[in-house]
């Protein structure tokens, strides 16, 4: 009997704790997007793609995707995400205030990508509309 009640605690305790912490989440990304769609800003992309052209496996490629803040908020971009682990985009730590101009710095690795490449950039932050994906290509030599 002991046993019997000792695995019924069990269960229930971990069955409470999903639960709190489902309700945790949910309740953590309504408010975010409350926040977001009312401090929202307007942004201009100045380059939304750009083709390095071709270079030879294994060099860096970095380049520097340009956008204003034209609303009244500052912009904050919470997140940039590559499509592919070689390229590595960078935001901007800081707010970017009205009026500012400021850009998403990527770096693109072509070790192993012999051939046409083209990899997408997707950033988060409170413009609205959202920033379109970014977009980088090329063609890609094998070393000789």
């Amino acid at each position: 009997m002991k046993k019997y009640v000792l695995f019924l605690m069990i269960i229930n305790a971990f069955s409470s704790c999903d639960v709190r912490r489902k309700d945790k989440v949910a309740d953590g990304t309504a408010s975010l997007t409350g926040i977001t769609a009312m401090d929202s800003t307007t942004i201009q992309i100045i380059d939304t793609a750009y083709n390095f052209g071709t270079v030879s496996e294994g060099e860096k490629v970095t380049y520097n995707f340009r956008f204003k803040n034209n609303g009244s908020k500052p912009l904050v971009v919470t997140d940039t995400h590559a499509s592919c682990g070689c390229t590595v985009p960078e935001k901007p730590e800081k707010p970017i205030m009205p009026g500012e101009t400021s850009f998403i710095k990527v770096v693109f690795n072509s070790k192993g990508k012999v051939g046409h490449n083209e990899k997408t950039i997707t950033v988060v932050s409170n413009a609205n509309p959202a920033f379109p994906p970014l977009i980088l290509r090329g063609e890609i030599t094998p070393v000789k």
